[in-house]
């Protein structure tokens, strides 16, 4: 529920802080008129990234054994390489995101452009979303309990956007992202070795099928701790030998060039 929670706070924020900068820049420029399509472009963003969140769902619900392992384990890679890109090309793009949504807009008198604008500027990161939050969902192996995460993340960034929007709060972006995004380098490299665990019961992989260590006697399936744990960081109480090698391939580059690139910022 945790790792849902982070996800939908994370990525709602930074929708509701391009929606923000958008509707600051129209209401500026006396283009009131225009903000309804910003709005109407949002809420069809927001309907195609939940759609796209059941299409996935119902693949994997009507597919074959074998199928819907394939399926899950391949939207999991996707989910870990589009929330890699974001992590990225937020700490690259976030300081010129407002000059940038403010040149498209002043390019473009068109209502069906800046529908566009609205669309485009949400569906991206909905879509990214709805993968993550499906892979992180089956990597953790429950079901009800982090999509309630995953809402109440996205409720609290729209209060957050809302009162940032309104000059009500103040808020050291830089360092929420930096917080945030670390955070997401771990569950991703968490559901990584996720959907290498996927292959590997299709045998795919068929090397390194030692386990690395089994606590599974101290955290037992369905504990608290082990709630927890799986739910935040895709933990595995008995993971394999591969499945720990790809976690830490992809966690220690990662964060070490994240790290590297925010510093000289």
């Amino acid at each position: 529920m945790l790792a849902n929670f982070m996800i939908g706070l994370r990525e709602g924020l930074e929708a509701a802080l391009v929606i923000g900068i958008l509707i600051a820049y129209l209401n500026k420029q006396n283009r009131k008129g225009d903000v309804r399509r910003v709005f109407l472009g949002v809420l069809v963003a927001i309907f195609v990234s939940i759609l796209a969140g059941l299409l996935l769902t119902f693949l994997v619900a009507d597919a074959e054994a074998g199928t819907n392992q394939i399926i899950a384990a391949t939207a999991s890679l996707l989910a870990v390489l589009f929330v890699t890109w974001m992590i990225f090309w937020m700490a690259k793009h976030s300081r010129m995101l407002p000059s940038q949504m403010h040149a498209k807009l002043s390019e473009t008198a068109s209502s069906v452009a800046v529908f566009a604008i609205g669309f485009f500027a949400v569906v991206r990161e909905g879509i990214e979303t709805s993968i993550f939050l499906w892979s992180a969902t089956s990597a953790a192996g429950q079901g009800a309990i982090t999509i309630l995460g995953a809402v109440l993340g996205l409720s609290f960034a729209a209060v957050i956007g809302y009162l940032i929007y309104r000059g009500s709060l103040r808020l050291n972006l830089r360092t929420f992202f930096a917080v945030t995004s670390g955070f997401l380098i771990l569950v991703s490299a968490g559901i990584l070795a996720y959907a290498v665990r996927e292959l590997e019961e299709l045998h795919w992989f068929t090397f390194l099928q030692g386990q690395t260590y089994d606590v599974s006697s101290f955290v037992t399936e369905g504990s608290p701790i082990e709630i927890l744990l799986k739910s935040t960081i895709g933990f595995n109480a008995a993971p394999t030998q591969l499945q720990t090698l790809v976690w830490f391939l992809y966690l220690l580059p990662v964060t070490i060039i994240y790290w590297q690139r925010t510093k000289r910022k």
